[in-house]
C-alpha cells in the first residue's frame, strides 16, 4: 500500500481524528466519515462521565503536533476530563484545524464497503482495486473511493442486550421505552426519568458501578429512589476492583466508593440473576431471570443495561474479514485481550501487524478493534493508528516499532481482593502467552509464570 494516496477513516471520535492526523503527517489524504452530525458523536452521549485516565493518556501525539500550530492551550496533563471536556477542549479544536476540517464529512453513515469491480468471491487482481465506500447523508446515498480504510467506528451504537445468553431478552424490544443502555446521565439531563423510581442496573463493569454510584447519590436527594444491582455472577466483590492497588487512581477510587455503598445497603444486590424475559405490568417492568436453582424476578420502574458492546460488522460483509470467533476482534489481537484467559486489564501495545486483515489495506482500530472485549484504553488506539498510518505509507520499520508505554492497571481481574503479590507487573512486551511483564520474565527464566493469572 506504499502508493496509497487516499485513506478513508470511519468515525470522527478520538481515535478516528488521531488517525486522520497521522495520515496527514504521512503525506496521504484522509477522508473522515462520521455518522453523527458532529465530531465525537458517541462521546457526547456519555459526556457527563469522568474518564479514569488523565489528559496525558487521552491526547494523541500527531494531533497535538497539529494543534500546536494554532497556539492550542493544552489541558493540564494530570487532570481527569469528562467526555464532554474531551470533545470541547480537544476534538472540536482538532476537527476545526484548517488542515483537517476539509476532510471531515459529518452526518455520513457508512452502509457498505467493497472493492470496485470485485465482489467478495473474486480474487485475481483484487488487491489493486480501490475500495468503494457507500454512505448515506442528508442528500441521499453517496459513493467515495479510497486506497485504504481504517475502521474506527467504535461500538457505542451496538450495545449488548439484556439477555444472559447474548440474545435479547424475550420482550426486550416491546419494553424498550423503559430500558436505557450504557451510562445515562442520571444526575443531569436524565434525572427526571430516574428520580424517585426503582431502577435496576444490569452489569458488572465500570459502566454499571458508575451508574449505580450515581443512583445512590440521587437517592439522597430524591426520596424513593432505589437502585438495584442485577449481577449475573455470584460474587459481587469481583466488580469492586483493586482500590488503592489500581494504578489508574480514579478507577480505584470509584471501586472503593461503590464497595462502601454496597456494604452500607445503599444498593440492593441481586446476584446470580440472569435475565431471560421482560414484561410490562402497567407502568412497571417485570424483569424475569433464572438462577442456578430457581426462577427470579424484580419489579422495577426502569432498567439500565450496562453489559458492554459489540461491533457492527454488517457493512463489512463484502470484505474478506477474519475475526476471532468469540471476541469478534482481529485474530492476532485475541490472545492479548481475551477476558476468559487474560487476567490483567493492561494490554501490551500493538499495531498494524495485529490489526491488518486478509483484505489488503483494511484495518480495524480503536474500540472496534477490541470487538466484545472491555479492556480498551484510548492511548492504545492512538498507538494503533500511528502504526497503521506508517504501514499504509510503506514505512514498515515505523509500523513495527513500539512507541507507547502504558500505565499499569496494577490489578488482576480474577482475584476479588488482590494482594500485592497477585498484582500484574505491567504489560508483557513480546510474549503473547504472558499476561504481564512479570509473567513474561518468569517464563523466560524457565518458570511456569508469576502466578498473577491464577484464581484466588
Amino acid at each position: 500500500m506504499s502508493e496509497a494516496k487516499k485513506v478513508a477513516i470511519i468515525g470522527a471520535g478520538p481515535v478516528g481524528l488521531a488517525a486522520a492526523a497521522h495520515v496527514l503527517e504521512r503525506g496521504l489524504q484522509p477522508i473522515v466519515l462520521e455518522a453523527g452530525d458532529k465530531v465525537g458523536h458517541a462521546m457526547r452521549q456519555w459526556g457527563h462521565v469522568q474518564l479514569f485516565s488523565p489528559w496525558e493518556y487521552n491526547v494523541d501525539k500527531a494531533a497535538t503536533r497539529l494543534l500546536a500550530t494554532t497556539g492550542w492551550n493544552s489541558p493540564e496533563p494530570d487532570q481527569y476530563p469528562t467526555g464532554m471536556e474531551m470533545v470541547e477542549r480537544y476534538l472540536e479544536p482538532l476537527a476545526a484545524h484548517t488542515a483537517l476540517e476539509p476532510h471531515i464529512r459529518t452526518s455520513s453513515r457508512v452502509t457498505a464497503i467493497s472493492r470496485t469491480g470485485f465482489d467478495k468471491m473474486k480474487t485475481k487482481g483484487r488487491e489493486k482495486a480501490p475500495f468503494e465506500i457507500r454512505y448515506q447523508n442528508g442528500q441521499g446515498p453517496k459513493v467515495v473511493n479510497a486506497d485504504a480504510i481504517i475502521d474506527a467506528s467504535g461500538t457505542w451504537h451496538s450495545p449488548n442486550p439484556a439477555g444472559a445468553n447474548g440474545l435479547s431478552a424475550i420482550g426486550e424490544a416491546d419494553t424498550a421505552d423503559r430500558i436505557a443502555y450504557g451510562m445515562p446521565d442520571v444526575l443531569g439531563k436524565d434525572r427526571a426519568r430516574y428520580a424517585g423510581k426503582t431502577v435496576a442496573v444490569l452489569g458488572a463493569g465500570h459502566s454499571a458501578i458508575g451508574t449505580l454510584t450515581d443512583l445512590a447519590k440521587l437517592a439522597r436527594d430524591a426520596p424513593g429512589t432505589q437502585p438495584i444491582w442485577l449481577l449475573r455472577g455470584s460474587d459481587p466483590a469481583k466488580a469492586f476492583g483493586g482500590g488503592a492497588n489500581d494504578k489508574l487512581v480514579a478507577r480505584g477510587e470509584l471501586g472503593a466508593v461503590f464497595t462502601a455503598l454496597v456494604k452500607a445497603g445503599s444498593i440492593k444486590v441481586e446476584s446470580e440473576f440472569r435475565v431471560s424475559h421482560l414484561v410490562a405490568d402497567g407502568p412497571r417492568l417485570v424483569v424475569g431471570g433464572l438462577s442456578a436453582c430457581s426462577a427470579r424476578q424484580a419489579v422495577v420502574d426502569q432498567l439500565i443495561v450496562a453489559t458492554g458492546f459489540r461491533p457492527d460488522l454488517e457493512f463489512l460483509r463484502e470484505l474478506r474479514i477474519r475475526l476471532d470467533p468469540a471476541i469478534e476482534c482481529p485474530v492476532a489481537l485475541a490472545p492479548l485481550i481475551d477476558p476468559n484467559e487474560h487476567s490483567c486489564g493492561t494490554v501490551r501495545p500493538h499495531g498494524a501487524r495485529e490489526l491488518a486483515q486478509d483484505e489488503p489495506g483494511f484495518y480495524f482500530a480503536g474500540m472496534k478493534a477490541y470487538g466484545r472485549a472491555p479492556t480498551f484504553l484510548m492511548v492504545t488506539g492512538y498507538e494503533q493508528v500511528r502504526s497503521i498510518a506508517a504501514d499504509i505509507a510503506g514505512d514498515r520499520e515505523a509500523a513495527e516499532r513500539v512507541e507507547l508505554v502504558l500505565p499499569e492497571t496494577g490489578v488482576c481481574n480474577r482475584s476479588p481482593a488482590p494482594a500485592a503479590g497477585n498484582c500484574c507487573g505491567g504489560p508483557a512486551l513480546s510474549d503473547v502467552d504472558a499476561c504481564c511483564v512479570a509473567d513474561e520474565k518468569a517464563k523466560q527464566q524457565g518458570k511456569s509464570g508469576c502466578g498473577c493469572a491464577s484464581s484466588a
